[in-house]
């Protein structure tokens, strides 16, 4: 692989039109509805109906997986050529026909930066290769490189560590907020392909490293790290398959804890870490109790927490998860034994549950309030164009800038109602008060708040304009009830809504 098959390699899908439109015109919605399912016959079907264009050769080979012609695939990559494909080992040829190695597709999204678009390359996926996975199985982007990407806040910083690059994805994210990215993985061959990808975009902020965690990176400091790690709970037996792209070889959830017990030592002041992760839940203590467990071996105590809890599975769901995404198919004798092995796993360690969700840490500096959060969201996630990081971004500075308020200092203070707020009023037949008042948030995390008559009220009335103490006097009277009390009862709740991003300070 060099840099010149690379830019080669480019230059043939730009002038293809390789992109996520063009593939979408070519074989329809319902088609590519059909795909995400794990699904290509529709594809084929709208493809085999059209002319064999550069976009449409090339979408068949990479995304669906099935073979094509030499002379077609000579017009598809007329630079790179067929020598080139196989040389970056895209690409086998037998005899006439032209056969993938890898998946290579494009990438589209919006972020805070605006709308981007890559090629990636990773191995074959379920789509195009029936079967189980081999252990060393580079993934492609899926859900939850989609959902780290939106989580990760794009501030612009000097130096970002990706912990777990696979691919490459998350790097090159980090890439457009970042001045230099470090990328470290367990696997030489998700970094070559990291590199391939890096260099097909023509991404050149990138170092990629090999090794375990923060290993490559002993006594360096990084504004951010991000990371997808390896966090599958793993039987450590023989006979169960250990993916390299989902398994770092320790017993349970013990790598989540060691990045986050890690961090501290590789973030700078004000430094952020963005991760997916799980945690096992044990008899007597929940997944809660345990994050909190690793948050306080920094013994420093430097690292504000914000733990978020979106699922919880039981031992069977896990088990059966994760040995679909391993590709052995239900009702096997090969699907019984893994399950058997998961489930003597959880038993034998007294694993009742686990949790999975987002870690957002930040390492304190002087002018920092120690913050600890720990929730479990029960909506869905709200709509975020630009994704989670730009809602957490927000959130956590209101808390900063409200948290450094005294409670006189905020009733003097004039709060907004964020625009994606709505409430709704729920009331029994002939009755002309409400029974249940709910505020639904649009976008962040999509919270549904019910709240009391009082607290609607105060919400209502946040246009910019009242303080929020006149706010509360006037309630009070309104109420009939003693306002010192009323205003002890509010506050704490506003602080909640305004770190939930749900109200807002004019200038923070």
């Amino acid at each position: 692989m060099t840099d010149t098959l690379a830019q080669r390699l480019r230059l043939d899908l730009t002038s293809a039109a390789y992109s996520v439109s063009t593939l979408t015109a070519l074989w329809g919605d319902e088609a590519e509805a059909a795909l995400h399912r794990n699904q290509r016959v529709p594809a084929l079907r709208q493809l085999a109906r059209q002319p064999a264009t550069p976009a449409a050769t090339l979408a068949r080979l990479f995304v669906l997986g099935s073979d094509v012609s030499r002379a077609e695939f000579d017009r598809a990559v007329p630079t790179l050529g067929i020598e080139g494909a196989e040389e970056l080992e895209l690409v086998t040829a037998a005899g006439d026909r032209i056969r993938p190695l890898r998946d290579l597709r494009p990438y589209s999204f919006v972020d805070a930066d605006g709308a981007c678009s890559w090629w990636i390359v990773s191995d074959l996926g379920e789509l195009a290769r029936p079967g189980a996975l081999a252990e060393d199985h580079v993934l492609g982007v899926g859900g939850a490189s989609l959902s780290l990407a939106g989580l990760m806040v794009q501030r612009p910083v000097d130096s970002v560590l990706d912990i777990g690059t696979g691919c490459g994805i998350q790097a090159l994210h980090a890439s457009r907020h970042a001045q230099r990215v470090v990328a470290t993985d367990i696997s030489r061959r998700a970094l070559a392909m990291a590199q391939l990808n890096a260099e097909l975009n023509a991404v050149t902020n990138i170092e990629f490293r090999l090794g375990s965690l923060f290993e490559p990176v002993a006594g360096e400091w990084f504004d951010q790290i991000v990371s997808n790690p390896p966090f599958v709970i793993t039987p450590r037996r023989p006979g169960v398959p250990a993916y390299e792209y989902r398994d770092g070889g320790l017993v349970g959830d013990e790598i989540v804890r060691s990045v986050i017990v890690g961090a501290a030592r590789h973030l700078t002041l004000g430094g952020t870490v963005q991760m997916l992760a799980n945690w096992e839940y044990h008899a007597g203590t929940s997944g809660r109790d345990r994050v909190g467990a690793w948050l306080r071996e920094d013994a420093a105590g430097a690292l504000d927490s914000w733990v978020i809890e979106r699922e919880v599975q039981s031992p069977d769901e896990y088990a059966e998860t994760w040995i679909r995404d391993g590709g052995t198919r239900e009702g096997t004798e090969r699907f019984d034994e893994l399950y058997a092995a998961w489930l003597d796993d959880f038993e034998q360690r007294g694993v009742r549950s686990v949790g999975f969700g987002y870690v957002y840490l930040r390492r304190r500096d002087t002018a920092s309030i120690p913050w600890n959060r720990h929730e479990r969201l029960l909506s869905a996630q709200g709509q975020n164009e630009a994704g989670l990081g730009v809602h957490i971004a927000a959130c956590v500075a209101a808390h900063d800038a409200q948290s450094h308020l005294t409670d006189e200092a905020l009733t003097g203070a004039t709060l907004v109602v964020t625009g994606d707020i709505t409430f709704e009023q729920h009331y029994w037949p002939g009755s002309d008060d409400p029974t249940a008042i709910i505020l639904r948030q649009g976008g962040g995390f999509g919270r549904s708040v019910p709240l009391d008559t009082a607290l609607a009220a105060l919400i209502g009335a946040c246009d910019g304009e009242l303080a929020v103490g006149a706010i509360i006097g006037a309630l009070s009277q309104l109420l009939d009830v003693d306002e010192p009390g009323l205003q002890r009862q509010l506050l704490p709740r506003v602080r909640d809504l305004v770190d939930d991003g749900i109200l807002t300070l004019p200038g923070h």
